[in-house]
């Protein structure tokens, strides 16, 4: 999969489809995330897009995240999520995973 970066992610639009749910995603996206760091002995990462349409769904998914060893979660704000919900995803973040990276992401500002 890559064995040069350390850190890759999807475009923030990604997030649930019909082709494309985000469970099966990030399965296959941390088998290879797994294969890369024991081919290299370094920490690698891929910014899991756990956006929902509600607080409880975003808990889940990164909850799920971290179950698969993820080291980084993200989530789009403006265009899905408005500020009440960053604050509590920070905070919850915080509380559960102070080891994991949150990282968010701005869209619709090009």
């Amino acid at each position: 999969f890559w064995l040069g970066g350390d850190f890759i992610k999807n475009d923030e639009n990604i997030n649930s489809q019909p082709f494309m749910h985000w469970r099966d995603r990030f399965l296959y996206v941390m088998d290879a995330v797994n294969k890369a760091s024991a081919a290299t002995g370094e920490v690698k990462g891929h910014y899991l897009n756990v956006t929902a349409g509600t607080m409880e769904e975003m808990y889940r998914r990164a909850d799920f995240a971290k179950e698969l060893g993820s080291v980084i979660v993200s989530y789009v704000v403006d265009l899905v999520i408005g500020y009440t919900a960053i604050q509590s995803m920070a905070e919850w973040c915080r509380a559960n995973y102070p080891d994991m990276i949150m990282h968010y992401h701005r869209a619709g500002h090009g």
